[in-house]
């Protein structure tokens, strides 16, 4: 998987870190980190040196570093109390050119190794494993193999396969050619068809650079660092992918995966010696080497620079005369520097983030664009970090003026800085950020602290974010106007800053293609018939490969036997409210209380449905209580963690008649702002402030902007919610708030220049939403301050308005007349989007589980050899989702023929041509996700959302360890059969003539035009 650095607009490492922190000290086993604190410097380990003992208090570890006595290999290892261990070895990659070197060999290597020379034995380890997470990742300049896993077996299995897919990897030039490029015919042993560009990674990035946002970004950091590797596409540029041999492959492998360019680190609560133990055994046949892949310091340019590129216009645009993007991009300091680089981080936040941000109140409120641009922040992903900021969709005559903006609001920093308040609130976000937990702690240590570790920089340090706390409100309190400086210093004075717009040109589609196929034309031209032969034979031998029915035996597994019976109970109470109730569950939360709530919307109006993802995407930011939004943003800031709104569309978990449509309210903070936060929660409910209309108008491009960009890179989630639309109630409400017609109803409301009516639909909302009359609460909090949270709850309650009476959750609703339909939305991508339902069950339903089985088993045994390995698409899948069964393909050269797939696909099913072994691991793939990791957050949220006991969730698991390949094989065709049972299909993607000359088909093109179909 290749990493597009997206700005994150957070305080960059700190924050990113901060958000990961876990339960409180009385809680802890200490047990591990003792065993770690027992190590001291120059002690010996399996072939290592211990080089230094540190303790991290704020997030309960002790981190140790050592050295590989005979490669130099650097090993960092964070002991904490926690089950869920991770592991991970990361490279520098610097490549130099845009062939996507380092992303196609992180694919490569990961299709067979020495003790495991099966066909992709990482794929293989997914049907094999309990892991919480596994994946391999290109960066900029680093390649990274991490995982995760709760098992101490799994653990250790998991580490023999990625240590020796990283350092004895097979790197056949069949993988080379599925996974990277290749010439192959269309039918790959057909010689009458044509002879076309095929791959994994080529198609992957046909499909990244399908989104303007990506070309620009990307455009960004190569002109603004152009004399090293980051001036190339490390992921790969389709352009020049064709140009990377299987030789230079192996070449990069050679100087870039050795353990000298290697970091290890591991975490959690297994022995570090027999982590040690074990990778040493690996490395024992290495000598130390002198690598070459340092990243030098740019050339710092002695005047700003400026560039202009063209971009596809964007279909669905609110204005197509507003489609230009604008930023300025300024290099800053080493990462390395820790403490440099947090203080430019909390520089950049403050410019940036939030409502009363000066950026924010310059660009953004001025409604001359719809959003940022997709650069904008503070990013550390490079040796020295950047800074970015600019506007997207404007008119190409108004860059001169966002310019002049940015360059004034920086002059105005400058000589006025940062109000104290919003400094307060950024420290108080970073100390509720090291309370809060997410659910994979050590994946996203490992991933925050790679960049910086990458080029030399000190990871523990990194770590001690109180230190650098410390050091930073010293600063400021000797030197007030330290941050001025900064901003002086790194953006007024900096000659290293780059310029950048994007415009739209209607030809650049046109012209990619052209050149595509001029590509294939002249290395198609140049084969001779020993070439056309090579071409043909390679083709069908990679074609038998992939059928191959391997002998797995060499690979490790866990077995679904060893796995518990039980459920992990959520122990939950519920405290009567008046008419309401509270559902309570005491968690070692640290010191912060969640709370959510969630509002019916039965007897809400049909014509307002489309509207209720705005209601929620403003709700919490804007004016409430007579006070402003500015005001309001600056109270969530000093006294929350947020504060936000989402539509909930629950099916019952046994009656298809009832169906939860709801918004769920939620929130965090400290225990001791409890109060606080209920204060502006009633606010919020009582007296939204819709009536400003500026505001209005720039969360509504905001949010349209968002949704148009999303298409490109979420595109099978938009085709997965088309094509179950006409099957079942849910999926239909599903479409209206999640689906392509959302798109297009935040276009046309962004298109609005009058919002008289905009702002009468979200008070009507707010009339049956803000109302305690269907509200009903949650909140999990440590046992000390339950009793407080309980009563604070209840003064809110009396404090906001509504009838003193309950509404269902699950009212019942009419069900719709399955239809089938086959649908083509048009967009000027590279790659489609694929997706087919049929009707299904629900959670209570007998068949929930092998149907849930089933997908895993369609995905793993057959979808991805078919789809992904055979015909080059990033990803694919099938899944049981809310009452429908849904398949689908992601960045996929094909359509139609991957329609063919999935009904052979069923077939393939029906007919049973799977293995018991096949059924194993499905079984314990669906384990692997029942089974994942739960923050004291989100425990006991399967019942106060799904309303599903743990009763319900113990008979499911009882009937995961009973399902076999019979009943597999009967829901298939019980359910998936395309003869008998109404289907929906949707297509995302680029003008497909078939389709069009198809009466069956909808075609919705870019003009907004529908093609009426016949009935199918």
């Amino acid at each position: 998987m290749h990493i597009f650095k997206r700005a994150s607009g957070a305080v960059s490492g700190l924050l990113k870190a901060a958000k990961q922190r876990s339960r409180q000290a009385r809680f802890f086993n200490e047990e591990a980190r003792d065993r770690v604190r027992a190590l001291k410097p120059g002690d010996k380990l399996h072939g290592y040196t211990v080089q230094r003992v540190e303790e991290v208090p704020e997030f309960f570890i002790t981190a140790a570093m050592l050295s590989h006595d005979k490669t130099g290999a650097e090993h960092l290892h964070a002991a904490r109390d926690d089950s869920n261990n991770t592991f991970s070895v990361t490279f520098r990659t610097t490549p130099m050119d845009s062939t996507g070197v380092p992303h196609i060999l992180e694919h490569t290597v990961l299709c067979g190794s020495e003790r495991f020379p099966v066909r992709d034995p990482f794929f293989k380890m997914l049907s094999r494993s309990m892991a919480t997470f596994m994946n391999a990742l290109t960066a900029y300049d680093w390649t990274m193999y991490p995982f995760s896993s709760q098992n101490e077996q799994d653990f250790k299995n998991l580490m023999s396969v990625y240590m020796d897919a990283a350092f004895f990897p097979l790197i056949r030039e069949l993988d080379f050619c599925q996974e990277g490029w290749r010439l192959e015919h269309s039918q790959a042993t057909d010689p009458s068809t044509p002879v076309i560009f095929k791959g994994v990674v080529y198609n992957e990035m046909k499909g990244v650079f399908s989104n303007p946002q990506s070309t620009y970004m990307q455009e960004a950091l190569n002109s603004l660092l152009p004399s090293h590797t980051y001036g190339v596409v490390s992921g790969g540029d389709p352009a020049h992918i064709p140009e990377l041999t299987y030789e230079q492959l192996k070449q990069f492998h050679a100087t870039h995966y050795h353990p000298s360019n290697a970091k290890f680190f591991t975490y959690g609560n297994l022995p570090l010696e027999e982590h040690l133990e074990f990778i040493n055994s690996n490395l024992e046949k290495f000598d130390k080497i002198t690598t070459k892949t340092q990243v030098p310091a740019e050339a710092r340019w002695d005047e700003p620079r400026s560039k202009s590129i063209k971009c596809v216009p964007d279909p669905m645009a609110a204005d197509p005369e507003k489609q230009t993007t604008v930023s300025v991009n300024y290099l800053l300091s080493d990462i390395t520097d820790s403490y440099e680089s947090f203080v430019n981080s909390v520089v950049g936040y403050l410019l940036v983030e939030g409502e009363t941000a000066p950026f924010y109140r310059s660009l953004l409120e001025s409604n001359i664009g719809s959003d940022y641009a997709p650069t904008t922040g503070y990013h550390n992903s490079t040796r020295e970090a950047i800074f970015s900021v600019g506007l997207l969709n404007i008119r190409a005559d108004a860059v001169d003026e966002v310019l002049k903006i940015i360059e004034d609001t920086i002059d105005k920093v400058i000589k006025e800085g940062f109000e104290k308040t919003r400094i307060d609130a950024l420290l108080h976000r970073i100390e509720l950020g090291q309370k809060h937990e997410t659910s994979n702690f050590g994946f996203n240590l490992t991933v925050g602290l790679a960049s910086a570790w990458n080029h030399d920089g000190d990871p523990i340090q990194m770590l001690q974010h109180n230190r650098l706390v410390e050091s930073f409100r010293a600063e400021l309190k000797k030197n007030p106007k330290m941050l001025q400086e900064r901003v002086q210093k790194y953006l007024k004075d900096n000659p290293h800053r780059l310029t950048l717009t994007m415009s739209p040109d209607s030809s650049v589609a046109e012209e990619r293609d052209a050149e595509e196929k001029d590509r294939l034309d002249n290395l198609v031209s140049a084969l001779n018939e020993d070439d056309m032969k090579l071409i043909l034979d390679r083709g069908a031998e990679l074609e038998s490969k992939q059928e191959l029915q391997e002998d797995l035996s060499c690979l490790p597994s866990i077995k679904v036997a060893d796995l518990d019976s039980s459920i992990k109970n959520e122990k939950i109470e519920i405290t009567q409210a008046d008419w309401s109730f509270i559902q309570t569950c005491d968690q070692p939360t640290n010191g912060v209380t969640y709370l959510r709530m969630a509002s019916n919307l039965d007897g809400l109006s049909e014509d307002l449905m489309p509207y209720v993802p705005l209601f929620c995407d403003v709700i919490t930011s804007i004016g409430a209580g007579g006070h402003d939004f500015l005001w309001m943003s600056q109270q969530q800031e000093l006294y929350t963690g947020g504060m936000s709104a989402s539509p909930l569309i629950i099916p019952h978990h046994s009656d298809q008649n009832r169906v939860q449509r709801a918004v769920l309210f939620s929130s965090h903070c400290l225990e001791k702002n409890f109060n606080k936060m209920m204060d502006l929660w009633t606010n919020i409910i009582n007296s939204p402030d819709f009536e400003d209309t500026n505001r209005l108008s720039t969360l509504i491009k905001m949010c349209a902007s968002n949704l148009a960009s999303s298409l490109a890179d979420s595109g099978h989630r938009y085709a997965m919610v088309s094509s179950a639309s006409t099957l079942d109630i849910v999926s239909w409400i599903q479409e209206m708030f999640y689906g392509y017609s959302q798109v297009r109803t935040m276009k046309t409301v962004a298109e609005q220049t009058d919002l008289t009516d905009v702002i009468y639909k979200l008070q009507s909302i707010g009339n049956v939403v803000l109302d305690k009359t269907s509200l009903r609460l949650s909140v999990n909090a440590t046992p000390s301050a339950m009793d407080r949270s309980v009563q604070g709850i209840k003064t809110f309650l009396g404090h906001i308005k509504g009838e003193v009476e309950m509404a269902p959750i699950f009212p019942e609703m009419d069900q719709i007349v399955a239809t089938p339909h086959q649908t083509q939305y048009e967009l000027p991508f590279s790659v489609n989007y694929v997706a087919q339902s049929f009707p299904a069950v629900l959670y209570t339903h007998k068949d929930y589980t092998p149907l849930t089985v089933l997908g895993t088993l369609m995905s793993r045994k057959f979808l991805h050899r078919e789809i992904r390995e055979k015909g080059g698409a990033y990803g694919s899948g099938a899944q049981l989702g809310q009452g429908t069964f849904n398949f689908f393909s992601y960045r996929d050269p094909h359509s139609l023929e991957t329609l063919d797939v999935f009904n052979r696909c069923i077939e393939w099913a029906g007919d049973g041509k799977f293995s018991e072994e096949d059924v194993e691991e499905a079984k314990l793939g669906v384990f692997q996700k029942a089974d994942h990791p739960v923050t004291p957050a989100n425990r006991g949220q399967t019942r106060f959302i799904r309303d599903i006991s743990d009763e319900m969730r113990q008979k499911n698991r009882d009937r995961l360890f009973a399902v076999n390949g019979d009943d597999l094989k009967r829901v298939a065709k019980q359910y998936l059969n395309p003869s008998k049972c109404p289907s929906g299909t949707a297509f995302l993607g680029p003008v497909n003539e078939k389709v069009r000359g198809n009466k069956k088909w909808s075609v919705v093109s870019e003009d907004d035009t529908t093609t009426e179909e016949e009935p199918v």
